[in-house]
C-alpha cells in the first residue's frame, strides 16, 4: 500500500489497467491451542480504511487450524464473522478464511473441517442477505463438504487453497468440488524460478494459469 505502480496506487492500477481486483491480506499471529487469532480487531481498522482509500476491493483475514479442537475452532469462526461484519461496513468485500492445515493426520483434518463447516453454516445465519462474504478453504478430504454454504444468499464465492499438494493432483482435487474456484499459491507458482528467461517464464506461467482456470471451470458451474 505505500508504494506506486506507474505513479498509481497499486491497487488502482490493477484495476484500471489489468481489471484485476485486490485484497488485503491480514495474518492471524496469536496462537492458542493449535488454533491462530487475531490479538486486536479494532487495530485492524486504520489498514483496511487505508486499503479502500487505494482501491482495495476486499480484506482476506487468514486463520490457522492446526489441531482439532472445538472450542477454539468455534471462538475462531466468531472472530471471522466479527472481522468479515466490520470490512463489509467500511465498504468492501471479506474473504472469511479460517486454514485447515492439509499436513494433520487425516483423520483429524476429517473431524475439524467437519466442525469448522458446521460452525460457519451457523455463523451465517446472523448475516443479512446483502452482507456479502467470501470462503477461503484448504481442498477438504470429503469433496463437496462446503457446497452447502453456496446455499446462502449471503455467500458470494467459495475459494480453494491447494493445501499444499501439487498442482496436478491440487486440480483433480478441485474438480470433485462443485461451486469452488481455485485461489492457489504455491501450485500456481511451482515451476517458476528465478533463473527462467523472460518466454520461459511466461510459458510456465500460461501453462499454470490454464490448467488452474481450466480445474476451476469444469465443475464451478455445476447444479
Amino acid at each position: 500500500l505505500d508504494h506506486e505502480v506507474a505513479g498509481q496506487p497499486p491497487a488502482k492500477y490493477l484495476w484500471e489497467k489489468k481489471r484485476i481486483v485486490t485484497f488485503l491480506r491480514l495474518p492471524a499471529r496469536e496462537e492458542k491451542d493449535g488454533v491462530f487469532f487475531f490479538q486486536d480487531i479494532e487495530g485492524l481498522q486504520p489498514a483496511i480504511a487505508k486499503a479502500r482509500d487505494q482501491g482495495v476491493f476486499g480484506v482476506k483475514a487468514r486463520s490457522v487450524i492446526s489441531r482439532c479442537n472445538e472450542s477454539r475452532i468455534r471462538e475462531c469462526v466468531r472472530q471471522q464473522f466479527q472481522i468479515a461484519e466490520m470490512v463489509v461496513e467500511m465498504g468492501m468485500v471479506p474473504i472469511l478464511c479460517a486454514e485447515v492445515l492439509g499436513d494433520m493426520p487425516t483423520a483429524e483434518k476429517a473431524s475439524c473441517e467437519k466442525l469448522l463447516v458446521a460452525c460457519l453454516l451457523e455463523g451465517l445465519q446472523q448475516l443479512r442477505p446483502e452482507q456479502q462474504v467470501m470462503f477461503t478453504f484448504t481442498l477438504p478430504t470429503e469433496p463437496n463438504l462446503y457446497l452447502p454454504l453456496m446455499g446462502h444468499p449471503s455467500t458470494l464465492r467459495l475459494l480453494a487453497l491447494c493445501g499444499g499438494y501439487h498442482r496436478e493432483e491440487a486440480c483433480r482435487k478441485l474438480t470433485q468440488n462443485y461451486r469452488i474456484v481455485a485461489s492457489f499459491a504455491m501450485a500456481f507458482s511451482e515451476g517458476l524460478h528465478e533463473l527462467q528467461g523472460e518466454k520461459e517464464f511466461t510459458r510456465t506461467l500460461d501453462q499454470a494459469t490454464e490448467a488452474i482456470f481450466r480445474a476451476s471451470c469444469d465443475h464451478s458451474n455445476h447444479n
